[in-house]
């Protein structure tokens, strides 16, 4: 499936330029690719495809205004309409916990990328919740990191946000899987 996934990311620079899943399943049978890494590939870019259009309601970009817990609670507890767009970000000194499924499927080399692309600014946390729900809903038992590099690479493509070139590099170092 992962190379299914490359494939388009190398074909289709931007998720818009992707044609419907239908269309892209025949392309890529044309391109040689087999029925089940296909049905497989298609099946997860449309959960991917479902996890960033939800998160469009949110503000994946850094957000230029961040409300603390309190200010968010009076502002659902006022008599004003509601955007869907209102999101907590942590405080500072909070931790992500990550389930024993969470833990057993990445590892600890790729959840220490995950924390790696957080601590440096570059993976905000509604985009790191799908890149993890992504993750999960791999078919593989245990995702490698090169997998798992490949799954935030297609998130951040969901989204039409081009990492920084020196996060793309990090994203990008398997040199026989993907093509700068």
């Amino acid at each position: 499936m992962f190379d299914v996934l490359v494939f388009v990311y190398e074909h289709y620079w931007e998720a818009q330029a992707c044609p419907e899943l239908p269309l892209l399943g025949r392309r890529l049978s044309a391109a040689g690719f087999e029925g089940d890494e296909i049905e497989q590939a298609l099946h997860w870019l449309e959960g991917l495809d479902a996890a960033s259009k939800s998160a469009e309601l949110i503000d994946i970009a850094p957000k230029s205004k961040t409300l603390n817990p309190l200010q968010a609670l009076s502002e659902l507890q006022s008599s004003e309409p509601q955007t869907p767009s209102l999101v907590l970000e942590p405080s500072p000194g909070s931790l992500r916990i990550y389930s024993q499924a969470e833990f057993y499927r990445l590892g600890g080399e790729c959840l220490g990328f995950l924390q790696f692309l957080q601590t440096a600014g570059v993976m905000p946390c509604a985009m790191r919740e799908i890149v993890l729900e992504r993750a999960m809903a791999s078919p593989v038992e245990e995702v490698t990191l090169d997998d798992f590099k490949i799954i935030i690479l297609m998130v951040y493509w969901s989204f039409g946000i081009e990492p920084d070139i020196l996060v793309l590099d990090e994203l990008c170092d398997d040199e026989d899987r993907i093509c700068h």
